[in-house]
This record gives C-alpha cells, structure tokens and sequence, in this order.
C-alpha cells in the first residue's frame, strides 16, 4: 500500500521559507502524480503545486515563481520548496499521490494521500 508522509511544516515569519518533504514508501515516487495542497479544517481542499510523471509542474498563480514542487527518486521524497512566504499561506499542507491524473492540480483525481504538515506564517 502505498503511504505518503509529510514533513518540514513549521513556523516562520513573512518572508521565511520551508521545505515540506513528502515521503513515498510502498510505490516509487517517479511512476505518480504528486500534488501539494492545502486545507484549513472545515474549508476546501486547494490545489498549490504538482508535478506530473513526466516532469511537468503546475502551480497556482499565487506563488509568483515563490514555490518551486520537485522529486527525487534516490530518496523517493517529493517536495514543496516554499520561499518568501506569506501569513495568508498560514495552512495544514498535504501531499498527493496519483495515477492517471488528468489535470494534477485537481482535488479529486488523486489516490493517495499523507496527514499533512502545518505551515504557520506570521506577519
């Protein structure tokens, strides 16, 4: 079965940055779709960042080039480099695995999923 874990959540200032790790075991990292995304509990989940399994990356226009979604396939880890973020960025992030994946920033489309690291921005 596979299994997602994230990490790397914290607190930081506006304008800090951090690295969630989402790590892959039960499947290889390379052979999925992952998503990152973000949900404050009792609100929709919302697409960040993704990177299908030919390399394209998705992200929404909010990030302004500040958020950069990668894997490495040594480590089978995907990440979510967050830099100079922002208080309104303040949310539990969660990683995504999926097969098939039409639009990699869709919500509904993935298979699998992790618990989620906190990201707390303050101003």
């Amino acid at each position: 079965q596979v299994q997602l874990v994230e990490s790397g959540g914290g607190s930081v200032q506006s304008g800090g940055s951090l690295r969630l790790s989402c790590a892959v075991s039960g499947g290889t990292v390379g052979t999925y779709s992952i998503g990152w995304f973000r949900q404050v509990t009792g609100s929709r989940r919302e697409g960040v960042a993704a990177i299908d399994i030919q390399g394209t990356r998705k992200y929404v226009p909010y990030t302004e080039g500040r958020f950069t979604v990668s894997r490495d396939n040594a480590t089978n880890t995907a990440y979510l480099q967050m830099n100079n973020l922002r208080p309104a960025e303040t949310d539990m992030y969660y990683c995504e695995a999926g097969l098939n994946i039409r639009w990699i920033l869709s919500v509904y489309e993935y298979q699998h999923w992790g618990q989620g690291t906190q990201v707390t921005v303050s101003s």
